[in-house]
Formats: C-alpha cells, structure tokens, sequence
C-alpha cells in the first residue's frame, strides 16, 4: 500500500507542476507522465485490461499535444536554463525509475500465473463458470462480452472518442494548411 500513496503523491506532484509551469511543452509532458503513473498504478492494482486503455489513450493524446504545440511554435525557451529546474527534473527522473523498479519487483515472477496469488479472485469463477453461464464456447469471449460487457464497452467508448478526438485535431491543421497553401496560390 505504500507504493501507492508514493504513485499517488507522484501524480499529485507531477500536475501541480502542470499547473505552474510556465511553458507549454513541459506542462504537456508533466499531464502525460501523471497518465504513465496511473496505468502503472492500474498494473499494481491488478487492473491490466485498464493500465492498457490508459496508456493507449495517454501515447494518443500526448502525441497530438505536442504535435500541436509544437506547430504552434509554442516551445521557445527564453534566457538560460534554470539550473534548479534541471536538478528537480532529474530528481523527479531517479524517484519514478527507483519507484518504477520497486513496483515491478511487487509482479509474480514470469511464466507465473497472477490467478494462483489469489484463490478467490473473479478470474476463478469466469474459468470455472464461463461456459455453463454465458453459453460461449470461448471464455475470453465469455468474459469480455457477458461477465464485463459494462467495462469493456466503456474501454471501448474512451478508445474510440480519443481516436475521434485526434482525427479532428489532425483534420483542422490539415483544412488550415490548404487554406494558407490556397490563399498563397491566389496571391501570387
């Protein structure tokens, strides 16, 4: 458990510093390490099929804010760097990859199944129960569409609004760049 109130204090920490940073291109980065932080989080708390959905959709909207920062030419840095800044950086670095290890050192060995940690774990009774149940043949199946339909509908609907939500962001850089390229032709 104190892993995760160290994980928690992480994420806390990382978007206050979102928050109050002045450039744009490093508060993007602090949101999506608070997202990394989590989906491991997810992974310690025995919620993979979540870990997964949150990286996915954390990878997607990370790149399209940079992206979109970065075309905006909204990254300059004026004056020096601050020294201070870079050694919290790199502190902030050493805590996640030392907390990183401590997290992953907590998983079952490889080639061990997480289902024998826990004898009365849901996964027992999906194994156990699935086709008597459902009636599919298939227990993956089972489970995803008759034990948690609910969650993976929910995944589902996350996954397919942060494609929806990149495809109009791409779109509308993509109409302003003809437009300029069109007004460009017209004026020449």
């Amino acid at each position: 458990m104190s892993i995760l109130v160290i994980l928690l204090i992480l994420m806390i920490v990382g978007a206050i510093i979102a928050i109050e940073t002045t450039n744009l291109l490093s508060s993007i980065i602090c949101v999506g390490a608070v997202g990394f932080v989590l989906s491991i989080a997810f992974l310690f708390l025995g919620a993979p099929d979540i870990a997964i959905t949150q990286i996915v959709v954390e990878i997607l909207c990370l790149i399209i804010l940079i992206r979109a920062t970065i075309s905006r030419d909204l990254t300059a840095i004026s004056g020096e760097r601050d020294f201070v800044g870079l050694v919290v950086t790199l502190a902030m670095v050493m805590v996640v990859a030392l907390i990183g290890v401590r997290v992953f050192a907590e998983f079952p060995a490889f080639g061990v199944p997480v289902i024998d940690r826990i004898a009365d774990a849901p996964s027992v009774t999906y194994l156990a129960d699935s086709l008597e149940k459902t009636g599919a043949a298939n227990v993956v199946t089972g489970v995803l569409l008759d034990f948690r339909a609910y969650d993976t509908l929910g995944e589902a609907t996350v996954l397919f609004c942060a494609i929806l939500g990149a495809f109009a962001v791409l779109r509308r850089s993509a109409r302003k760049r003809s437009e300029e390229a069109d007004m460009e032709h017209d004026a020449v």
